[in-house]
């Protein structure tokens, strides 16, 4: 047995496949405008001394710190360079807090290894967080490195974050 469809029938089943398949094809497009993946990195840098210690420490000892901060994946990347030390540094790390004042470490002190002398350099990464990256951001981190000589820290450094074109 053969069955009819009326025309108004016909209509809607046509309207209703092309409005579904609108729909369908429409939620997969991909939004060229997401903002999560289109921010622009940070270079960073920075230059230590143990005047800018608080409270300072006389000496030689000077460092720098260099490394970009990608906001896409919240990744910093840096190496610090030093040179002029007392020795060896024992320790290094970041801190949150504005020049002039102490502040509070972030994240982990840093492994710097073994065999290292008064003149070196060292590479790391770190993941921030949303507060860590607007802290950094906006200019309240510095970097310490001590020595045998000077455990709370020989070099600070206040770090500035440009952002790139």
């Amino acid at each position: 047995m053969k069955k009819v469809f009326s025309a108004s029938t016909k209509i809607f089943l046509v309207a209703s496949v092309a409005v579904l398949s609108i729909a369908a094809f429409s939620s997969c497009n991909k939004d060229n405008n997401d903002s999560n993946n289109n921010k622009k990195t940070y270079s960073i840098s920075g230059n230590a001394s143990g005047s800018q210690m608080v409270p300072s420490v006389s000496g030689n000892g000077t460092g720098t710190i260099s490394g970009t901060y990608d906001p896409n994946t919240m990744v910093l990347n840096y190496t610090t360079n030093w040179s002029g030390l007392t020795g060896a540094p024992t320790l290094g790390g970041f801190y949150s807090g504005a020049s002039g004042a102490n502040g509070t470490m972030i994240g982990s002190v840093w492994n710097m290894g073994s065999g290292l002398s008064s003149t070196g350099s060292y590479t790391g990464q770190m993941t921030l967080t949303a507060d860590q990256a607007s802290q950094l951001t906006s200019g309240n981190w510095y970097y310490t490195m001590g020595t045998a000589t000077n455990t709370s820290g020989e070099v600070r450094g206040q770090i500035t974050a440009t952002a790139n074109p």
